[in-house]
């Protein structure tokens, strides 16, 4: 897959900083939402977003994946 950073970006004046795909003003929250619900990628494109591609969603939830692992999760332990 080619890297996301080519196809997801965040502006500040756009959406409210969330991230967004390149090109379009469909956000990263959207496509996933979609594809949460189970919608087959080929079914977002056709019926929810003709401009994207099947690389763009996937491009989605590499970047919330990366998102996640670089999070730093704090977990408190009782003594």
């Amino acid at each position: 897959m080619e890297d996301y950073r080519n196809c997801i970006t965040v502006n500040a004046k756009i959406h409210f900083g969330k991230p967004y795909i390149i090109g379009t003003r469909i956000t990263v929250d959207n496509v996933l939402e979609l594809v949460k619900e189970g919608i087959p990628f080929d079914e977002i494109i056709k019926n929810y977003y003709p401009d994207l591609k099947r690389e763009d969603i996937k491009a989605c939830i590499q970047y919330v994946l990366d998102l996640i692992r670089k999070e730093e999760i704090c977990v408190e332990t009782s003594e």
